[in-house]
């Protein structure tokens, strides 16, 4: 397949031309950082927790391959969170180390950006599948019940939905996800494929959080997706559910010297409400 170029590129000093050598000293520097909380999120549920601004988290899987569905907010402004279509436009549908997870309008600025990725050396495998996935969306009831008439109530969706509460959001909040560790491509046939989680114990994918953050991860019902969840050959994967770790470190301040935190997008939001003369112009051809 030839290489086409991105329709989105970075120019010299935008928020796509990303300062690799501070990220790297981030994830370099890893056992200078102090540890400000650990915690793990039992197979099949959810958790939210916050993430000051300048500080990394790393998710990882403790025990075993597990697949965690991420949803991210503005800590102080919801309507502020996680775009994951945009996000696979500017950087990729499948991210890794140096990619930035970029909000939604009228805000637009990264959320947080990848530091370490121990799965980043995955690549492109022989069924074209990749992993962390911004193609997909979580797994929820509504779809389940669609395919088998029956009701779940442990799909990510809602999983999400119940750890958020605690923290005044509602159903309506929870949004497209970025899908940790998992691996998924297209198929001949343009359609959407899951394959096992590659990830072993020890496994961690880490970001740094631009601004202040709340964050939430469901663990998949699914566990490492190895089981069809739909289909003729779809059974109960609880045997291959495991827990996934979360760990939040505090930098020195010596490693954020020069970093700020990114600022809205500088559009005025006027939309072209005073509308120009377009008569000025010649745009009959």
């Amino acid at each position: 397949m030839g290489s086409v170029a991105s329709a989105y590129r970075a120019t010299a000093g935008s928020p796509l031309d990303v300062d690799r050598a501070f990220y790297s000293r981030l994830a370099d520097s890893h056992e200078e950082h102090v540890l400000v909380e650990r915690f793990e999120i039992p197979i099949r549920s959810g958790r939210a927790w916050t993430v000051p601004a300048g500080h990394l988290f790393r998710l990882v899987t403790v025990e075993g391959p597990q697949v965690g569905d991420l949803n991210i907010w503005n800590r102080h402004n919801p309507r502020e969170r996680l775009w994951a279509s945009r996000t696979r436009q500017l950087q990729r549908a499948h991210v890794s180390t140096f990619d930035r997870l970029w909000s939604t309008l009228p805000f637009l600025r990264p959320l947080a950006t990848v530091t370490s990725d121990t799965l980043a050396d995955y690549g492109i495998d022989g069924d074209g599948g990749r992993v962390h996935d911004l193609l997909g969306t979580r797994c929820d009831p509504y779809v389940n019940r669609m395919l088998t008439g029956e009701d779940f109530d442990f799909h990510c969706h809602s999983n999400l939905v119940r750890a958020v509460l605690p923290h005044g959001l509602t159903e309506f909040d929870v949004h497209d996800v970025l899908n940790v560790f998992q691996c998924t491509g297209l198929n001949d046939d343009d359609q959407y494929f899951m394959k096992t989680c590659p990830a072993r114990p020890g496994d961690h994918f880490e970001l740094f959080a631009e601004i202040d953050l709340l964050c939430a991860l469901s663990t998949c019902p699914g566990g490492d997706l190895s089981v069809p969840l739909w289909g003729p050959d779809a059974r109960d994967p609880i045997d291959v559910c495991h827990p996934i770790g979360v760990e939040i470190y505090r930098p020195a301040a010596a490693f954020l010297a020069g970093w700020t935190s990114p600022q809205p997008a500088a559009y005025r939001n006027l939309h072209g409400m005073t509308a120009p003369n377009w008569t000025d112009h010649d745009v009959t051809g």
